[in-house]
Order: C-alpha cells, then sequence, then structure tokens
C-alpha cells in the first residue's frame, strides 16, 4: 500500500471531488432518499463527518493515552443496531452549512490526528485496532461508496480514477471478514484478484497459480466489495466456486452483513 502521506492525499481529494457534488446542492435537495434504504444525501455526509470525528478521536488516544473512543465504544454496545443510523439522522437534522462546516473541520482533523500517532501505535475501531494508514485507506473506502450513493441519488456519473487502488485493497484484505461474520468456513488458500485500473494498469493480488481468480475491472471489483452493486451487473469473471461465492458476500466494511442492492437496480 502507499504510505500514510499519500492516503491521506487521496482520502482529501476525493471528499473534495464528492463537496463539489453536494455543496452546490439547495438545501432541499439533501432531503433528496439515495440507494441506502433512509438516508438522505444528508445523512450520508453526516455519516461521514461523524466517522471521520470519530475516527479522530481515537487516533488522538493513541497518541495521548486518553480513552475517549473506548467509552463511546462502550456507549455505542448499548445500541449496537441503530447507533450507526442514530448519529447519521442527528446530523442530517443540522442546517446544511453547518454540516458541511463540521464535515470540513473533521476531515482535516483527522488527517493531523493520523500524522501525529506515534511510531507503530495501532488506532482503536469498531473492528480490529489498525496503524494509521489502514484507517486512513478505511476512510477513503467509505469516503468513495457512500459518494456512489450520492451520485447514485444524483444521477450523476462520477469519472473513476486510481484512488481506487485503496478500495481494491480493503476489498482483497477483507475476504475472510466477508466468510466470518455470516458464520461461514473462511478457505484456507489464498485467491488471485487481478483488476483494471482506471489508468489502464493492472493491480493483482494473491499467488499467480492460484486455483480460485477474481478478474475484472477494479471500479466493478470496487462496487461489489462495497456492496454498492450486485454481481450480476458487475463485469467480473471468476474461476472456481468458492471466488464465485465470494462474490455473493464481499464486504469491505465493518459490522453485520450488508443488504446489497439489487440485481438491475441502476439498469
Amino acid at each position: 500500500m502507499a504510505d500514510l502521506n499519500t492516503l491521506l492525499d487521496d482520502l482529501a481529494a476525493e471528499s473534495a471531488e464528492l463537496e463539489t457534488l453536494v455543496a452546490p446542492l439547495p438545501p432541499a435537495q439533501w432531503a433528496r432518499p439515495t440507494p441506502a434504504a433512509g438516508w438522505t444525501i444528508a445523512h450520508q455526509i453526516g455519516h461521514l463527518a461523524w466517522t471521520d470525528e470519530v475516527a479522530g478521536l481515537s487516533a488522538r488516544d493513541a497518541r495521548t493515552g486518553d480513552t475517549h473512543f473506548t467509552e463511546l465504544l462502550t456507549e455505542a454496545a448499548a445500541r449496537i443496531t441503530t447507533f450507526v443510523d442514530d448519529a447519521a439522522a442527528e446530523a442530517a437534522g443540522m442546517p446544511v452549512p453547518d454540516l458541511l462546516e463540521r464535515w470540513r473541520n473533521g476531515r482535516k482533523a483527522l488527517a493531523a490526528a493520523l500524522r501525529d500517532v506515534p511510531g507503530e501505535a495501532k488506532v482503536a475501531w469498531f473492528g480490529p485496532p489498525m496503524r494509521p494508514g489502514s484507517m486512513a485507506t478505511a476512510r477513503l473506502m467509505e469516503t468513495w461508496a457512500h459518494g456512489q450513493d450520492i451520485a447514485d441519488a444524483l444521477g450523476v456519473h462520477r469519472t473513476p480514477t486510481d484512488r481506487l487502488h485503496a478500495v481494491a485493497h480493503i476489498g482483497v484484505r477483507t475476504r475472510d471478514f466477508a466468510y466470518a461474520v455470516r458464520e461461514l468456513p473462511v478457505p484456507a488458500a489464498e485467491f488471485r484478484v487481478e483488476l483494471t485500473a482506471p489508468s489502464g494498469a493492472l493491480w493483482s493480488w494473491g499467488p499467480p497459480d492460484a486455483q480460485q481468480r477474481v478478474t475484472g475491472p477494479a471500479l466493478d471489483f470496487c462496487l461489489l466489495v462495497t456492496q454498492r452493486r450486485h454481481p450480476d451487473d458487475l463485469a467480473l469473471q471468476t474461476t472456481g466456486s468458492e471466488a464465485g461465492r465470494w462474490l455473493t458476500i464481499a464486504q469491505a466494511f465493518a459490522g453485520p452483513p450488508g443488504e446489497g442492492r439489487k440485481a438491475g437496480m441502476f439498469a
């Protein structure tokens, strides 16, 4: 993976690109529904703002030794099925200019906090603790994925960039998680994943001689692992039954199994 500064630069660029979609919208358009059930555009931005703030809080704890994030995690455990939606709904109720400013400030503070994490320290999270680079990768993945929901709501086509490498990487790295969260046996052998980047470069993970393989456009793989498109609507090819099964359960984000999108939803 890229170094931390490159990942943070990519996260800033992805966030800025998304901001160009939402900042010009009149306040009434922020109430437009997105493909995520019950979530408007305001919910999507509110979720990003809140998650960036919480990630920044945890990164600062990694530097100072404080336990603010641990306390928040304890509080969240009492309403594990609703706390993410509750935070998004609370943020969505803010005046649009205030929500935009909150999101801008939160992502800047997060970048500064991740750069200040000392040495090999890890940042606590709702899943396993992560090093700063992995946290930046996760935030880039989420920003891109929720940005896709907003683009779909607005009927906008986004031009993919090679920033998708981070999204694809976390999609590959979370293969075992996708099985475990569904209480399925985790395959013992690595898969081979070969993707064509937006730039035309070839990205690959796993042994070249692996029997289970996934190939295709990087954009389609990223849409798959973030569950923004149904596998039937993507140009991904598989070799081996287990690789085919993975495409039906792949999940790059933390939490319980996602419902994904229905086939043909964006035809």
